[in-house]
């Protein structure tokens, strides 16, 4: 089921940058500080996921599956890698200076990160039972509550599975730097523009 969302996700990213590829931001020319204001936005958000992620993988690497994680991302709400991605994700579509792309991002998450969320949480309930019904009675399921947060004194990190957790954590960033490098090539009239869109 994760390599499956992550291949979707993956191809869902692919399609929209091959569209910025051959596309126009409307705000790019006529309303200059729109376009900027717009991808320093976007940048900002980026910037936050990738902390975000990172924090969330310092907690989950190599322990995913085989403990209930409680502490650190996880006891402010109980998705926030999904947020954290969500505001990546937001963000990469801010980068392209517009407001349809990171709008499409947004229902296409809204449309499918439900579901994903509601299977895993029926999965964490079989395997942990009182334990993730008290967890879920307690933390919300998706937008982080500051004053929940418990940290601990030291906490063991499998290296090897962080690691690897770190590269998926810095997506956001290099597609941020694609879509610098797409607006370049359409400056440089290597790539066409077919669209405009805003």
């Amino acid at each position: 089921m994760e390599k499956l969302r992550t291949h979707l996700s993956r191809l869902f990213a692919a399609l929209l940058v091959l569209f910025i590829c051959v596309s126009k931001s409307a705000w790019e020319d006529t309303y200059h500080a729109v376009s900027t204001s717009l991808f320093f936005l976007g940048i900002i958000l980026v910037g936050i996921a990738s902390v975000g992620r990172l924090w969330c993988s310092v907690y989950i690497a190599g322990y995913k599956t085989d403990h209930l994680i409680t502490q650190g991302p996880y006891s402010l709400c109980r998705n926030p890698l999904y947020f954290f991605s969500l505001l990546g994700a937001v963000g990469v579509g801010l980068c392209s200076e517009t407001i349809s792309i990171p709008l499409i991002i947004f229902i296409a998450f809204a449309a499918y990160y439900p579901f994903v969320i509601t299977s895993e949480e029926t999965r964490l309930l079989r395997l942990h039972t009182s334990k993730f019904e008290r967890y879920m009675k307690e933390v919300p399921r998706f937008f982080p509550k500051l004053s929940l947060l418990k940290e601990p004194e030291e906490y063991v990190v499998r290296p090897r599975v962080l690691k690897r957790h770190m590269v998926d954590a810095l997506w956001f960033i290099w597609l941020a730097g694609i879509l610098e490098i797409v607006e370049e090539l359409h400056a440089l009239k290597i790539l066409p523009e077919l669209f405009t869109i805003y």
